[in-house]
């Protein structure tokens, strides 16, 4: 079981404001693969390259996956659907290290409330 879990770093802006650079996330390798889910894939044009996408649905051609971001348009808007294999894993938990070192109690309160939570299945309404 836990070879299926592995990690992944956020590097772009892509799915705010739903995951900032610098955000880690819990995956599950193989997890099912469904609409709201937040997916790790391989860019269809650069097969060495992960992206953090949701799905929006399936299509005939494969799924359609966004960033959360309306600005970022790196995404099916730009390379179209995107097949079954090219789907890496499925992204359970966020966690979000600390912005420099705690010094009060209140201040690593706060963030420990923050740092770490599961991923909305769908993104409000914008």
């Amino acid at each position: 079981m836990l070879r299926r879990i592995g990690l992944a770093e956020v590097y772009n802006p892509s799915m705010l404001p739903t995951l900032r650079p610098g955000d880690r996330l819990v995956l599950r390798y193989g997890g099912r693969v469904r609409s709201g889910r937040v997916v790790v894939l391989r860019h269809p044009f650069q097969h060495d390259l992960l992206v953090v996408k949701r799905v929006v649905g399936r299509r005939s051609a494969g799924w359609w996956v966004q960033g959360d971001n309306p600005a970022v348009v790196n995404d099916s808007r730009e390379f179209g659907a995107v097949p079954d294999d090219l789907v890496v894993a499925t992204a359970l938990v966020r966690f979000r290290p600390p912005a420099g070192l705690q010094r009060t109690p209140g201040s690593l309160a706060g963030w420990l409330l923050s740092a770490v939570r599961p991923l909305p299945r769908r993104l409000r309404a914008r």
